[in-house]
């Protein structure tokens, strides 16, 4: 993603790239497609809506911040997982999750301060916003996937979110960039990944809790950190010193003393 709004706007990017997984997920499951229902549709362009937000955001931040910046602060999605789950279904967060919520958005001081002194910049700022949107997508996803058909819900919301990032484009300012394959082959393969990543979200969180899903995502920010230290990210110390602290947010925010076991709200 980094690499690619190098050479296209990030909306024609994001929209670009979950066309291609729509696509695929209708060659795919076309034979199913008959059997969608307004319900499931419905469902599917709430969580594409969650979907378009979040990439689009995070994409857009991507112009002006590092991939490992982009990555770490993305990560803070996780300890607002519990957070909208209060707000929405009145599940009250537990104890380590307020102490996860405290490193991590110490940490994300830390990461912004290292990097750019005491100010977010207009890319850090945007990202941040984003994990809103990621948080409510692993919740809706868990919300509704055990409830329909997983593959109709795949194909709707890839498609609802491909639509609404080309519609913003003009909104942003962007035109249709000329072609290049510096652009073009991250669209086919993340075009895959996205594919594969909203199937398997769909299916694993049938029988995956919404808060216990975020703990095996938190791996993310790890690997987006190593990889773009591999592809010549140079975090400041005190960065790193701030990622840490989001990391070891995003793991207490999920760790279940046994006195808090039966804490009421802990969702089991």
């Amino acid at each position: 993603m980094h690499l690619a709004v190098q050479h296209a706007a990030p909306f024609f990017f994001v929209g670009a790239r979950f066309l291609v997984a729509a696509l695929l997920s209708i060659a795919v499951f076309h034979r199913v497609l008959p059997g969608l229902t307004w319900r499931e549709f419905g469902a599917g362009a709430v969580i594409g809506a969650a979907i378009f937000a979040g990439y689009g955001l995070q994409t857009y931040g991507l112009q002006t911040i590092p991939s490992s910046s982009s990555a770490f602060i993305t990560a803070l999605y996780v300890p607002l997982v519990p957070l909208l789950e209060w707000a929405v279904f009145r599940r009250a967060p537990r104890r380590m999750t307020w102490v996860g919520i405290a490193l991590a958005f110490a940490g994300l001081l830390l990461a912004g301060w290292g990097s750019r002194g005491l100010s977010f910049g207009v890319g850090e700022t945007v990202t941040l916003i984003s994990t809103v949107a990621i948080a409510a997508e692993v919740i809706l996803i868990g919300v509704f996937a055990g409830r329909m058909d997983l593959r109709r819900l795949t194909v709707v919301q890839l498609f609802v979110a491909s639509a609404l990032a080309f519609l913003t484009m003009p909104l942003a300012g962007e035109s249709i960039p000329a072609f290049s394959w510096a652009w073009l082959a991250p669209v086919l393969g993340l075009g895959l990944a996205s594919c594969l990543i909203q199937l398997t979200m769909n299916w694993a969180q049938k029988s995956v809790s919404p808060s216990r899903a975020t703990v095996i995502y938190a791996g993310e920010p790890v690997w987006g950190g190593i990889v773009g230290r591999i592809a010549g990210d140079r975090l400041p110390l005190l960065s790193v010193i701030g990622a840490v602290f989001i990391v070891a947010g995003v793991i207490v925010s999920e760790v279940k003393p046994k006195r808090d076991r039966g804490w009421v709200g802990n969702p089991q």
